[in-house]
C-alpha cells in the first residue's frame, strides 16, 4: 500500500508552513528551493531564533568569526545580517520574523562577581561557549541554556497558534551546532507537526543521526526542484557567502527532509 507523507498530503492543499531557523541565513541555505516553491501558493513563515550578538569583549572564536565575515562591530554585523535576511525572504515571498536570542559565539554565562574583570581579561571564562570546535560543535547544549530552551519552547508554540503552521520545519542537526540542536528542541513538542531538514551545508560533509531518526520512526524526503535558483539566494547574504563558500562555488544539492514512516 502506497503511503504519502506528511509533507506530500499538505502539498495538496495551502495551509501555512512555519520553518525555524537557527541563524540569519540557515533556512534558506538548507530549504530555499522548497520555501521560494510553496511560497506561490501559500503562507511560508521563518521565524529566526539567534538573531543578536552580545556587546564586547569578545572571545577568539567570535573575532575569528566577525573577521570572516569582514565585519570589525558584532552590533553592525548582526544589523546587516538582519537586513539581508529580510530583504531575501521578502524578495521570496516569505515572511521573516526574528527572535532575537543571543548566538552561541556571543552567548555569556550568568555574571558574577568579578566576571566583569575576567571578561577583559580572559573573555573566554565569561561565555558560556568559549570555543567553537570544542564547544560550539561537539553537539553538547550547555546546562545554563536549559532555560533557554524552555522561553524558546513557550515562543514556538504561540507561534504555531498565531500562525495556524500545518507544517513545523525544524533542523535535524547535522553539523552538532549547539544552536541548531537547541532550535530542534525547541520544535520537537509539536510531533503531529514536525518536519526535520538536513542542515546545509554541513550535509556536505557530515551525515545525520541515523539511530535517533530511527528511533524516532523518521525516514528520508526529498526536493530536487527549483535547485538552480538557490545559489543566487545565497550569495544575497553578503556577509555569509563568502565564508560559507570561500571558493565561490556553491554546490547544488537536493534537499533532504525527514518525515514519520506512517
Amino acid at each position: 500500500m502506497f503511503h504519502q507523507s506528511r509533507i506530500d498530503r499538505s502539498l495538496a492543499g495551502d495551509a501555512p508552513w512555519l520553518f525555524l531557523s537557527p541563524h540569519l541565513d540557515d533556512a534558506v541555505l538548507s530549504c530555499g528551493a522548497l520555501m521560494e516553491a510553496q511560497a506561490q501558493g501559500r503562507e511560508v513563515i521563518v521565524a529566526t531564533l539567534f538573531t543578536e550578538a552580545s556587546p564586547g569583549p569578545h572571545t577568539r572564536a567570535a573575532k575569528s568569526f566577525m573577521n570572516q565575515c569582514a565585519v570589525k562591530d558584532a552590533g553592525h554585523l548582526f544589523a546587516a545580517r538582519q537586513a539581508e535576511d529580510k530583504a531575501v525572504l521578502e524578495d521570496m515571498g516569505i515572511q521573516a520574523i526574528h527572535m532575537g536570542a543571543v548566538d552561541a559565539l556571543f552567548r555569556r554565562r550568568a555574571p558574577r562577581l568579578g566576571s566583569s574583570a575576567w571578561d577583559r581579561l580572559l573573555p573566554e571564562i565569561t561565555h558560556r561557549y568559549p570555543t567553537y570546535r570544542f564547544d560550539i560543535a561537539i553537539g553538547r547544549i550547555a546546562r545554563g541554556d536549559r532555560r533557554l530552551i524552555g522561553q524558546l519552547r513557550t515562543d514556538v508554540a504561540a507561534l504555531m497558534g498565531l500562525t495556524g503552521a500545518e507544517l513545523l520545519f525544524c533542523p535535524v542537526g547535522v553539523g552538532k551546532h549547539v544552536d541548531h540542536l537547541i532550535t530542534r528542541e525547541a520544535g520537537v513538542a509539536h510531533p503531529e507537526n514536525l518536519v526535520l531538514y538536513s542542515d546545509f551545508p554541513y550535509d556536505l560533509e557530515a551525515e545525520p543521526d541515523a539511530s535517533r531518526l530511527e528511533q524516532m520512526g523518521y525516514v528520508p524526503w526529498n526536493w530536487d526542484q527549483g535547485l538552480a535558483a538557490k545559489p543566487p539566494r545565497i550569495r544575497q547574504y553578503g556577509t555569509q557567502a563568502d565564508a560559507l563558500f570561500p571558493t565561490g562555488d556553491i554546490p547544488v544539492k537536493a534537499e533532504t527532509y525527514f518525515v514519520p514512516a506512517s
